[in-house]
C-alpha cells in the first residue's frame, strides 16, 4: 500500500541499547558491566523488576556497579540499561553544508576586535587542502625594515671629490639594520625598497658655486646620481638636490650609503649642513 508522509530512513544503520543481566545472591554487591558509564543517570538499573533510584541505590566507578545493599538471590533478577550510548550518526555529505546552512550571525554575532590583530592573534588558512593556523606577524603587511637618519653640519668638503655624507645619527631604525659609525643601511630582508635622501650643499655665500651631485652608492660604487650645474653663480651658493630609487637588495650584504661632489670655482668653505636641512632614509616596498 502507499505510504503518506516522510519515508522511513532506511540507509542509516542504528545501534540497539546495550544491557546486562546478573543474578542476585543476597550477598553480592559489586557486578562488572561490559561499558563503563558517565554517571549513575548514564544507566537505568533494576532489581526483580523494581528501578532503583540512582541517587540512593548504588554507584558507579568505572564498569563497576555497586549496590548499597545487596539484591536478594535470583537468577537474572538484575538488569542494566545504558540509556546514553551513542544509537547512531548520520554523516552530512559534503554537498550538504551551503551559506544558506549556516547561523546568520556567524560573522555578526561574534565579538568585533577594534583594533590591529596582535602578532600572536591567529587565522585559519587551507594549506593545499589541509587546515592549519597561522599567527597575524605572517600575513600582515609591512614595510619594515625602515630607516630615517640626520647628519651633523660637515665642513671642510673637499673641492670636486665624491665625499661619504656624515648620516651618524638615527630618528628611527625599526629593524636594526642601519649602522650610524658607517653611516651605511644594511636591510636583513631581501625585496626592494625606496631609498630617499636630500643633502644642503651650501657654499657660505662667498664662494663661487659650479655643481653639485647627490648618489646613492650600493656597495660601494654609485648607483644613481642627481646633478645641479650653476655654472659658476656666487648668488646661488646653495643647493638642496633630493634623490630617490627602488632598489633590490640581496638581505644580507648588500647596503648603501649616500655621497655628495660639491665643485666650487672659487673659495674653500663649501660643506654640507645638517640638522634638518639632509636625510637619509629608506623602507621595504609591500608587495614588490
Amino acid at each position: 500500500m502507499a505510504y503518506v508522509g516522510t519515508p522511513i530512513d532506511t540507509t542509516n544503520q542504528f545501534q540497539s541499547l546495550q544491557g546486562k543481566r546478573f543474578s542476585g545472591d543476597a550477598s553480592t554487591t559489586a557486578f562488572t558491566l561490559d561499558i563503563a558509564p558517565s554517571s549513575v543517570f548514564d544507566i537505568e538499573v533494576f532489581v526483580e523488576n523494581v528501578r532503583q533510584d540512582p541517587n540512593s541505590a548504588y554507584g558507579i566507578s568505572g564498569t563497576t556497579l555497586t549496590f548499597t545493599g545487596a539484591p536478594p538471590s535470583g537468577t537474572n533478577n538484575i538488569y542494566v540499561v545504558h540509556q546514553a550510548k551513542a544509537v547512531g550518526t548520520i554523516d552530512v555529505p559534503a554537498s550538504g553544508v551551503v551559506p544558506a546552512s549556516l547561523a546568520s550571525n556567524i560573522i555578526s554575532g561574534q565579538t568585533e576586535l577594534s583594533s590591529a590583530p596582535d602578532d600572536t592573534d591567529e587565522f585559519l588558512i587551507s594549506d593545499a587542502g589541509t587546515i592549519k593556523r597561522i599567527d597575524y606577524s605572517l600575513i600582515k603587511a609591512s614595510n619594515t625594515p625602515a630607516f630615517q637618519a640626520y647628519s651633523t653640519t660637515q665642513t671642510g668638503v673637499s673641492d670636486n671629490t665624491a665625499t661619504k655624507v656624515d648620516f651618524s645619527n638615527e630618528l628611527f631604525d625599526t629593524g636594526g639594520c642601519y649602522d650610524t659609525s658607517n653611516k651605511r643601511f644594511t636591510p636583513t630582508t631581501a625585496g626592494k625598497y625606496y631609498i630617499y635622501s636630500y643633502v644642503n650643499f651650501n657654499a657660505v655665500g662667498v664662494d663661487k658655486f659650479h655643481s653639485c651631485h647627490l648618489y646613492i652608492y650600493k656597495n660601494g660604487s654609485a648607483y644613481k646620481t642627481v646633478y645641479f650645474d650653476e655654472y659658476d653663480n656666487y648668488y646661488a651658493y646653495a643647493k638642496t638636490p633630493f634623490i630617490g630609487a627602488a632598489i633590490d637588495f640581496n638581505g644580507s650584504s648588500d647596503y648603501v650609503e649616500i655621497y655628495g661632489n660639491f665643485n666650487v670655482t672659487s673659495g674653500t668653505n663649501h660643506r654640507f649642513t645638517g640638522g634638518s636641512e639632509s636625510s637619509f632614509g629608506g623602507y621595504r616596498i609591500i608587495g614588490a
